[in-house]
């Protein structure tokens, strides 16, 4: 939740940035001396665990998972000989973040920064908060975005750099954007220069009121588009006619959401579109202040969004609403993505299963990677988390991340 804004990607900027991320490499050596000969990937690994949460509301206990090379080749109670024994652990699918900012950081004077930085910081910023995020449990994160995010993305895909799968929208389109026929041209550039989604402001944001910013013909070119080119569009809204107008236009996403109308609700089901309420970007604000320049009057709007937002939470899982799981992480969440969980529960009265399925097979599905991950099954990529207790008895175990497996690589294991 935050001002719009149009990033274009030079080719300059982007071969600086390249260069940059060439020197993380660094970075890789640094967080490699602290992982094992264990964290290299190997042809067959068989994993026992004690409970297993399949992502899809399925529950088994005391079985093994195999592993052969990235992808999980069986879930079978007898397979041998044991390389992992998590037995006193939970085990799911990794867990997906669908809306993070990972270019988003606090400077050395514990400001928060986004932009306008030298190259070299910004890439390192993102490749630290891509790691962080890996660690806390998210093998999968959606960044709607930053040119950075696109550079970061590829190297982490090459296996040169620690990271969660990332992807990215690269720009952030909005009214300021163009006439619709503008914003066609950008969309099909936005592809072009390697976005894996469009995001677009349909409305202002929270302090502002969330009313319709973006026209109704704004809207459809813009989607309309992204499904031309094979595009998914999430679209920010918070106010109830924004969001409705981008419903009606097909767009994939709603995010963030607050006033959203049961009418909208309802269309939403209708249409099949995806609702990612954020809750942990409002906390986070409120929690990190000094590191932000809102004023007492922005601040008390943020700490009166989180009603509406556990509200209209509440009434889209009532009426079976496809509810994703985002944050909207910015400087201070990253690494902290699981409290999401928290809010949702604890707050939201969400069930645990139901947020875990969020984070899981229903967020692979609306990012259209449910036949790769977001479920523990045969033939999906071998991503997979373990945290210390259950978080069906208690969802604050989120916290206690064990054990994370990326593509069949164990990039984190501690023992309990």
């Amino acid at each position: 939740m935050r001002p719009a804004s149009s990033v274009r990607v030079s080719g300059s900027d982007r071969s600086r940035y390249t260069a940059v991320v060439k020197r993380l490499l660094i970075f890789v050596i640094v967080f490699g001396c602290g992982l094992t000969a264990a964290t290299q990937t190997r042809q067959r690994t068989v994993i026992a665990v004690g409970t297993l949460l399949d992502g899809t509301g399925r529950l088994v206990r005391n079985t093994r998972i195999v592993v052969q090379g990235e992808t999980i080749a069986a879930i079978d109670a007898n397979a041998g000989p044991v390389d992992y024994d998590l037995t006193a652990m939970t085990m799911t699918p990794g867990w997906i973040d669908t809306h993070v900012h990972i270019n988003w950081h606090f400077d050395a004077s514990g400001k928060s920064v986004n932009a306008g930085e030298p190259p070299d910081q910004a890439a390192l910023a993102t490749a630290a908060d891509a790691w962080a995020t890996l660690q806390a449990g998210f093998t999968t994160v959606q960044s709607v975005g930053a040119p950075v995010d696109g550079v970061v993305r590829d190297h982490i895909n090459r296996g040169l750099l620690p990271g969660p799968r990332v992807l990215t929208s690269i720009r952030q389109i909005q009214d300021r954007s163009g006439d619709p026929a503008a914003l066609r041209a950008l969309v099909r550039q936005t592809k072009n220069e390697g976005a894996d989604v469009i995001k677009l402001f349909a409305t202002t944001g929270l302090g502002a009121g969330g009313n319709q910013s973006m026209s109704d013909e704004q809207i459809q070119a813009t989607c309309g588009e992204a499904a031309a080119v094979g595009l998914r569009s999430v679209v920010h809204a918070i106010g109830d006619a924004g969001a409705r107008a981008a419903v009606e236009a097909g767009c994939t996403s709603i995010e963030h959401g607050t006033f959203l109308s049961d009418a909208t609700l309802d269309l939403m089901v209708q249409r099949g579109t995806f609702f990612d309420p954020n809750l942990l970007v409002l906390h986070n604000y409120l929690d990190n202040r000094a590191g932000y320049t809102f004023t007492p009057q922005a601040l008390e709007t943020i700490e009166k969004g989180i009603a509406p937002t556990l509200d209209v939470l509440r009434r889209a899982r009532a009426r079976h609403v496809k509810i994703v799981f985002g944050t909207d992480a910015v400087a201070g969440a990253h690494g902290r993505n699981a409290e999401e969980f928290v809010y949702r529960v604890r707050d939201g009265h969400e069930t645990p299963m139901d947020a875990l399925i969020s984070a899981t097979s229903t967020s692979a599905a609306s990012l259209r990677l449910g036949d790769r991950i977001g479920t523990v099954a045969a033939g999906f990529d071998a991503d997979l988390v373990a945290v210390a207790g259950n978080p069906l008895d208690d969802i604050t175990a989120v916290r206690a991340v064990m054990f994370v497996m990326r593509r069949g690589q164990i990039l984190k294991h501690l023992v309990k």
